[in-house]
C-alpha cells in the first residue's frame, strides 16, 4: 500500500471518529437537556402546588375572617337590642313608680275638690252677723264644723293659699279685678273673693283676688 492510500485511510478514520464523537456529544446534550427539562417541569409543578396550597390557605383565612366579622356584627346587634329593651323596661318601671307615688300622694284630691263648694258655703255663712243669741249659737256651731273640716284637709296635706297682702302670683292667684289703693304696693293682692287650695305641692284651685296696680 502506497503512502497516498494510507493517508486516505487515516483521514477517513479521523473523520469517522469526529462524527462518532459529535454524535456522542449530541446524545449527551440531548440527555442533559432532557434532565434539565424534567427538573424544570418538576420545579414548576412543585411551584404550582405551593401556589395552590397558599391560595387554598388564603381562602380559608378569608372565610374565617368573614365568619368572625358576621358573628361580631350579630353580637353587636343583639347587645344593642338588649340595651334598648332594658332602657324601655327601666322607663316603664320608672313611670309606673311615679304614677303609683303620684296616685298615693294625691289620692284625696278628687274628694277635696268635691268638698270645696260646701266649704265655700260655710265661709259665706260665717260672714253673716248674728242678731240674737240663737243665731250666735248657730253660727258658733257652723264655725266648729268648718274648723273640723279644715283640720281634716290639713291632715290630708291640703291647705288654703295665702292671698291678701301677698304679691300676686299667677301660679296661686287668679286676678278678677284691679284697683289703685295707696295703702298697698304695686302688684299686691288687696282682697280675696274665693279662697284657693293646694294639695301638697299641687294647686287644686287658685284664689280669686283683687290686685293693686
Amino acid at each position: 500500500m502506497d503512502n497516498q492510500t494510507k493517508d486516505t485511510e487515516q483521514i477517513k478514520e479521523q473523520t469517522n471518529g469526529a462524527v462518532e464523537e459529535s454524535e456522542t456529544n449530541a446524545s449527551l446534550k440531548e440527555g442533559t437537556d432532557a434532565v434539565e427539562n424534567e427538573t424544570a417541569d418538576f420545579g414548576q409543578a412543585e411551584s404550582n402546588e405551593n401556589d395552590e396550597g397558599a391560595s387554598l390557605e388564603e381562602n380559608v383565612v378569608d372565610e374565617s375572617a368573614l365568619k368572625i366579622s358576621e358573628l361580631e356584627k350579630k353580637l353587636e346587634e343583639s347587645e344593642n337590642r338588649y340595651l334598648r329593651l332594658y332602657a324601655d323596661f327601666e322607663n316603664f318601671r320608672r313611670r309606673s313608680q311615679l304614677e303609683k307615688e303620684s296616685s298615693e300622694k294625691y289620692r284625696s284630691q278628687s274628694l277635696i275638690t268635691n268638698l270645696l263648694p260646701a266649704i265655700d258655703n260655710f265661709e259665706r255663712a260665717l260672714q253673716i252677723e248674728p242678731n240674737d243669741e240663737q243665731s250666735k249659737a248657730l253660727l258658733e256651731g257652723v264655725r266648729m264644723v268648718y274648723r273640723n273640716i279644715i283640720d281634716v284637709l290639713k291632715e290630708e296635706g291640703a291647705e288654703q293659699i295665702e292671698a291678701v297682702g301677698q304679691e300676686f302670683d299667677p301660679n296661686f292667684h287668679q286676678a278678677v279685678m284691679q284697683t289703685n289703693d295707696e295703702e298697698y304696693g304695686s302688684n299686691i293682692v288687696v282682697e280675696e273673693f274665693q279662697k284657693g287650695y293646694k294639695l301638697k305641692d299641687r294647686v287644686i284651685r287658685p284664689s280669686m283676688v283683687k290686685v293693686n296696680q
